[in-house]
């Protein structure tokens, strides 16, 4: 029965593949954006240059504009597989508050169980939504502060092009929290990177 559990695909090739472009993609698009955010920075602070990718204003924005584009197509792919598949909904869905709230205190407490992988708990479900929402507000900001012209209701339904600034600066910070935990649960979870490079 072991063996069968091992056996048993949980991640599609299509999701792995997903997610490892993500995982490019991502990183391309937050190591860019901190170089254009030094050119114009909106608060009293900048990145270290070290950790920006670009080199400088015109190279940065050529890195952001690549990664974007593959970064909407891989996240318009990722949701249409798992909404067809049924995935998205069997995995995300349902989140009870009681159980998020039991899920939270055990993961406060360190004692948030792993037994199976196959299965999301409730706090997983919560920030795997959250990080998709957050994705679809970092680029419909993004498009304002790009094209702000051409999208004239989305600048307006963000406050302005000043704002929409501002909202794409903080979901590029709730980006950046959810790798940093992400990377620390694999790390206290060795078994999930397995998982996500071998499906099983």
């Amino acid at each position: 029965m072991v063996a069968n559990q091992e056996n048993k695909i949980i991640h599609p090739i299509w999701l792995r593949a997903n997610h490892w472009i993500n995982l490019v993609a991502v990183t391309l698009l937050i190591l860019s954006g901190w170089r254009i955010y030094n050119a114009s920075p909106i608060f009293s602070f900048s990145f270290p240059s070290q950790i920006t990718l670009g080199g400088w204003l015109g190279g940065a924005l050529l890195w952001h504009f690549a990664a974007m584009w593959l970064l909407l197509f891989n996240g318009l792919m990722y949701l249409f597989l798992n909404i067809i598949s049924g995935r998205f909904k069997t995995r995300f869905f349902p989140i009870k508050i009681r159980d998020l709230i039991n899920d939270l205190l055990a993961a406060l407490n360190g004692k948030l169980a792993h037994d199976s992988l196959s299965e999301y708990n409730t706090v997983q479900k919560l920030a795997y939504l959250f990080v998709i929402v957050d994705i679809i507000l970092l680029v419909l900001s993004g498009l304002v502060v790009w094209k702000s012209v051409q999208f004239p209701l989305l600048r307006e339904l963000m406050g302005g092009y000043d704002n929409a600034r501002i909202v794409h600066f903080f979901a590029m910070a709730g980006l950046v929290a959810f790798v940093t935990v992400h990377v620390v649960m694999v790390a206290l979870v060795p078994k999930t990177l397995v998982l996500m490079i071998r499906g099983r």
